[in-house]
């Protein structure tokens, strides 16, 4: 796959960045480049290879699964300036 310069020109504008024509052909290069290096990349046969998360081989730990409130109300509306029963009140903005 290759870039030309109106493709450049239109993923800028959709990127909402401003490119001058000297910047769009020297950016047509450089993606031209990048995504030759990714065609490379697909030459590669890991047809043997695991997918892996990390280098390390690490087990994640892991809790037990249960559905809990947390009891954590109280702690989370401290520090709140107004509160009623466990909930935020906060200033009516329809009327």
């Amino acid at each position: 796959m290759s870039v030309d310069l109106s493709t450049v020109k239109r993923v800028a504008h959709l990127a909402r960045i401003a490119v001058d024509d000297e910047d769009a052909e020297r950016m047509t290069g450089e993606l031209n480049a990048i995504l030759g290096f990714v065609e490379q990349l697909n030459e590669v046969d890991v047809s043997g290879v695991e997918p892996m998360t990390s280098v390390t081989p690490i087990a994640m730990r892991m809790r037990e699964d249960v559905v809990t409130d947390g009891d954590k109300a109280a702690d989370i509306v401290a520090n709140a300036p107004v509160t009623e029963e466990n909930f935020f009140v906060v200033p009516k903005v329809v009327e």
